[in-house]
């Protein structure tokens, strides 16, 4: 008998003692012909109510859909601000064009990251190092946070979506990402090279546009260039005829946007538990940006229930709210759009819990980061206590409650990670923060994961979105 690996001693142990529960054998002749969340999910879940005593007053139709994208923060951004817009506007039925933001996202963030392999090369970086590795690992990613919004708001504006439709590759971005990356590393080669002879800033900056426009060839290409200038036709709830423009982006943002929804006036608040990283302080991560010359990504850094009491102060101000999590985890999206603790019944079937380690270590050990940006729209409180909050999602509406989705209150605290809510609700204790020097985390820390989700056809074998691990960047 060979001596390596696990003793033979041990192996006869472990099926002794499996065979010797009959619990085990049951469970295993069930799960071996179907899905194991099936087999854990909780009867209960199935009696969740869908209700919520407060809820924003305008919930703009239609439920949206990013498709096989990444874009779940473009869509969460453009969700909430949409409520205000057709309010004012007394329209029922309008989205703003994804496909506008992640076009100019894709151009500004690609020539940031080739400004970050010149500035790393300069800097000494070694190319197999972690940080020049983590700039590589995938340079086009789809996945944003909300500083970076706010970038591509303040200098491109906003459309409606029937002016710059989605494309097909906007929908189903895997392909542009891949030919995006291949472009990007040979770039890296070529920048790296032209840094270790010497090269100046001009020499650099020359050879930058010209990848750059390479770059700008590839996504019109695919996505559709997005046009200076549009007029907009609509209808209001009366049925009466409106027209827009013809306009700028920038300046339809301006003008019929900015003054109820306006980006800048939006602060995030992070829960970020680990013990090293301290609350009331304030945070950035290195090369964590899509824009260069812009400010910095910036997290004011807070316990769980400080984000929840200023996300429910501005929903029951009839504001939805921005927010990023790990919706991966403990989450029944087709079925029942529910995220919940105790949705599913590891101990039942396993004889152990998927839950016995805390938020701050699931950070520090890469078992939860965010991955997905949604819209809070609603929630429900009880005798001055939350116990569920109301969420848009971004999956169409052949998931959840129509596209709806419930979080309870204490899923809240275990994988939210971020809100980004209106100043005007937050004290000056808060908002002072924002005067600090920021702690610099490094580039591959959890706290500059991208919000980039996107569901599965329903047709999937794996058709649970929550039930995949594959959205969930590697750190």
């Amino acid at each position: 008998m060979s001596s390596f690996g696990v003793p033979a001693a041990s192996i006869a142990k472990f099926h002794y003692k499996f065979i010797s529960e009959p619990k085990n054998l049951l469970a295993q002749n069930v799960c071996i012909k179907q899905n194991v969340l099936d087999v854990m999910r909780m009867c209960a879940v199935e009696t969740t109510p869908h209700v919520f005593n407060y809820k924003v007053e305008t919930e703009v139709k239609p439920v949206t859909n990013q498709q096989s994208s990444g874009r779940c923060w473009i869509f969460a951004l453009l969700n909430c601000m949409r409520i205000p817009f057709s309010k004012h506007l007394t329209i029922e039925e309008f989205e703003f064009s994804q496909n506008y933001l992640f076009f100019w996202d894709k151009i500004e963030r690609l020539n940031y990251r080739l400004n970050a392999f010149v500035e790393t090369a300069r800097r000494g970086e070694p190319v197999d190092g972690r940080l020049v590795q983590h700039l590589l690992h995938n340079p086009s990613e789809d996945g944003g946070q909300w500083h970076m919004l706010v970038n591509l708001v303040e200098k491109y504006g906003v459309m409606p979506k029937k002016c710059y439709p989605d494309t097909w590759t906007c929908e189903n971005s895997r392909r542009l990402g891949l030919i995006l990356n291949n472009k990007m590393r040979e770039y890296c080669v070529l920048l790296r090279a032209m840094v270790s002879k010497g090269l100046g800033d001009a020499d650099i900056s020359t050879e930058i546009e010209r990848m750059m426009e390479e770059i700008y060839r590839i996504v019109s290409i695919c996505t559709g260039t997005p046009p200076d200038t549009f007029t907009w036709y609509y209808y209001d709830k009366d049925k009466k005829f409106h027209s827009v423009g013809p306009i700028s982006p920038v300046d339809f943002y301006q003008q019929y946007v900015k003054p109820h929804f306006n980006v800048l006036d939006k602060v995030v608040i992070v829960n970020d538990p680990r013990p090293d990283n301290s609350y009331d302080k304030l945070y950035t991560v290195e090369y964590l940006n899509n824009m260069t010359g812009s400010g910095p990504v910036l997290y004011i850094n807070q316990p769980s229930d400080i984000l929840k009491k200023y996300a429910a102060l501005s929903i029951k101000n009839n504001e939805p709210v921005w927010f990023g999590s790990d919706v991966n985890q403990h989450c029944s999206w087709q079925k029942f759009g529910l995220e919940d603790l105790k949705l599913y019944d590891y101990n039942l079937v396993f004889g152990t819990s998927v839950l016995n380690i805390s938020k701050a270590e699931r950070l520090m050990y890469q078992e939860s980061l965010m991955t997905h940006a949604m819209v809070l729209t609603g929630l429900l409180e009880e005798e001055s206590k939350t116990k569920l909050w109301r969420i848009e999602n971004s999956w169409s509406e052949t998931g959840g409650e129509k596209g709806y989705m419930a979080m309870t209150d204490d899923w809240f605290s275990e994988f939210v990670f971020e809100v980004a809510v209106d100043k005007k609700y937050l004290p000056q204790e808060i908002l002072s923060i924002l005067d600090q020097e920021p702690k610099v985390l490094p580039a591959w820390d959890p706290m500059g994961a991208l919000a980039q989700c996107a569901p599965l056809p329903a047709s999937s074998a794996f058709a649970e979105k929550c039930e995949q691990s594959s959205c969930r960047p590697k750190l």
